[in-house]
């Protein structure tokens, strides 16, 4: 009996899962827009689940602002202001700030970066770099989205500190929540978006926090010039 119930409370857990990766996605896509509302009901009958895991992770993606809650009339994408987008990318800002500024001081993330198994997984980051790098250079801004957040978060497991690397990733995926709303305006992206993902890979691997950090500003500079333009259209 306590297997059984074991079961469902995993295949509970990977439908909340499954179900709040297929939303975030829907949004980060522009398909669901800022403002617009929905209800448990009705995601349940788009996916054909019942309600319970769909409520889970619909409440998942509002821990992560993503969605607001409303006790009467269900979710809404949270529609973020460009004044946001400047407050999420100064938060990035001090996230990386303070990790480049630890490699610099000598934190033993630069010292590991020389063993095998680092110098494999910065290798798997520089390869998700260059997808990410490409899809930039494309304008393709759907598998952009899907390889910086990868980049990012891989790259930043490499500091050694998981409870950062998942702050950092809830931050770029709301930063990109908030960019999408304006960049899906722009019929040909080709030429606009960042794309020195290499660049930082090679810096980090070379020791150069100073350098790495320049790149960095560099990027969250070119980010919000960009956000900030298409909204002032």
């Amino acid at each position: 009996m306590s297997g059984s119930t074991g079961n469902a409370a995993v295949t509970r857990s990977t439908l909340r899962q499954q179900i709040a990766d297929a939303l975030r996605d829907e949004v980060l896509a522009g398909r669901l827009q800022p403002g617009q509302e929905f209800t448990v009901k009705e995601i349940a009958e788009q996916y054909g689940v019942s309600a319970t895991p769909v409520r889970e992770a619909l409440v998942d993606l509002s821990a992560q602002g993503l969605l607001e809650a409303d006790q009467h009339r269900g979710f809404r994408v949270t529609e973020y202001s460009v004044d946001d987008y400047r407050g999420l990318i100064e938060a990035r800002s001090l996230v990386t700030d303070g990790m480049f500024h630890a490699l610099a001081a000598g934190h033993p993330a630069f010292k590991d970066l020389g063993r095998p198994a680092s110098v494999a997984a910065l290798a798997g980051v520089r390869r998700r770099g260059e997808e990410a790098q490409r899809a930039a250079t494309a304008g393709d801004l759907t598998v952009l989205i899907g390889y910086d957040l990868r980049f990012w978060r891989e790259l930043s497991i490499l500091f050694g500190n998981p409870f950062l690397a998942d702050f950092l990733h809830r931050l770029r995926v709301q930063s990109w929540v908030c960019a999408v709303q304006h960049l899906r305006k722009l019929p040909d992206l080709r030429g606009e978006l960042w794309a020195r993902h290499t660049d930082l890979v090679d810096a980090l691997a070379h020791g150069d926090a100073v350098g790495a950090r320049e790149i960095v500003t560099e990027y969250n500079a070119h980010s919000l010039e960009l956000v900030e333009r298409l909204a002032a259209r």
